[in-house]
């Protein structure tokens, strides 16, 4: 791995040497699936949610290799998230705020132009009130629960509003959405189901735009795709579609950085709570991670990493800021202070790790922590 010629969060060059642990992002992997996800879509639009810090890897610098690539509609979902990202967008880009607004952030909200994604009626009659206020027409979002319980108006909450449509006339509603819950699974009933209710419910407000595909709607087919859709986990490499093949490029690799080896006889205790008894003479080494960089302590006696294709078990349990790996497989002194093993790469899917830890990909994505030194491969010339 190159780590003198990557770019940080400013573009600025610097050297990574001596790292703990090097997240590498490889933006035209980006760029290409976004162009794969757009493709997919036409004529309908294809947005990005770069929420959480763009799953983990990087808002800022992400965003701006989707802008380059094209993309003009990007989600956040805190309001917090949004002002932080703002200036980094096109000027032409639409930046929508997921949870709607908390009481107290309308004003900056339309000051800046943000355009909030409104849950319920109260969010609405206060975005409403300020357009009064204001005297101009605001940008929002309606969400309407198509079946999932969590965001947007009840369909008798979208009944109540269908008729008070004349009261809001300063708001300018550029889409009605949704969320699936099941999109990942392409037989789920409950696809089909939350496709008919959001249709219905977005028919109760006639000539508004609609969207509600995410990554794994986008796979569902072309009766999801409506106007717009909004990938996060497939632009990022992430598997939209579970027990399918990935038809998504990797974006990232993990390898973390090992601060110590030794070898320990039968019988020694390895770990918090002496959870590992060595059944024989190990081989150890200790890796700079834990569950605080977002590996879990649910990989404890359960993952691996690698290291030139070779399986590294986890043993005992992982800690905060380290985990043990057993390296009795390789070549002794294959691995010294400062050697780097694979966490999720050529040899270890995201879903793979995920799948040891007992949850899900987003979950370990999302949960990589700044400690890590990140690492952006520029998009080259053949990548655009």
């Amino acid at each position: 791995m190159d780590i003198s010629s990557s770019f940080g969060d400013a573009g600025v060059q610097f050297v990574a040497e001596g790292a703990l642990g090097y997240l590498t992002i490889d933006l035209g992997a980006l760029r290409r699936n976004y162009e794969t996800l757009a493709d997919m879509l036409r004529p309908a639009h294809c947005a990005a949610v770069v929420k959480a810090d763009a799953y983990g890897l990087g808002a800022t610098v992400l965003s701006r290799t989707l802008g380059d690539a094209g993309c003009r509609d990007f989600f956040v979902a805190q309001f917090v998230e949004a002002i932080r990202l703002k200036d980094t967008l096109p000027a032409d880009a639409r930046l929508y705020v997921l949870n709607g607004l908390q009481p107290g952030n309308e004003e900056r909200c339309a000051a800046d132009g943000i355009i909030p994604v409104l849950n319920s009626l109260p969010q609405l009659r206060r975005w409403s009130e300020l357009a009064r206020q204001v005297g101009r027409s605001l940008p929002a979002v309606l969400q309407v629960d198509s079946g999932m319980s969590r965001l947007g108006l009840s369909p008798e909450e979208c009944s109540i509003l269908s008729r008070e449509m004349n009261e809001h006339a300063g708001l300018e509603f550029q889409f009605v959405m949704s969320h699936l819950a099941c999109a990942d699974e392409g037989g789920h009933l409950m696809n089909g189901e939350q496709l008919a209710e959001f249709e219905r419910l977005s028919g109760l407000f006639p000539g508004i735009r609609i969207c509600l595909a995410n990554s794994g709607g986008i796979f569902l087919g072309g009766d999801f795709h409506h106007t717009l859709a909004r990938p996060g986990i497939a632009l990022y490499g992430g598997n939209p579609t579970v027990g399918a093949p990935n038809p998504m490029e990797p974006v990232f690799r993990l390898d973390v950085a090992v601060v110590q080896t030794r070898t320990v006889p039968t019988g020694t205790r390895i770990g918090y709570g002496g959870s590992h008894i060595a059944d024989r003479e190990m081989h150890l080494a200790t890796i700079a991670a834990g569950y605080a960089d977002g590996l879990p302590r649910a990989l404890s006696g359960t993952g691996a990493v690698y290291h030139a294709g070779v399986r590294l078990p986890i043993v005992g349990r992982v800690s905060m800021d380290s985990i043990i790996i057993d390296v009795s497989a390789l070549p002794k002194d294959t691995l010294t202070l400062g050697s780097l093993v694979e966490v999720v790469g050529e040899h270890q899917t995201l879903e793979a790790i995920a799948e040891a830890a007992g949850t899900i990909s987003y979950e370990i994505l999302t949960g990589l922590g700044h400690r890590y030194q990140r690492l952006y491969r520029q998009v080259q010339l053949q990548d655009v």
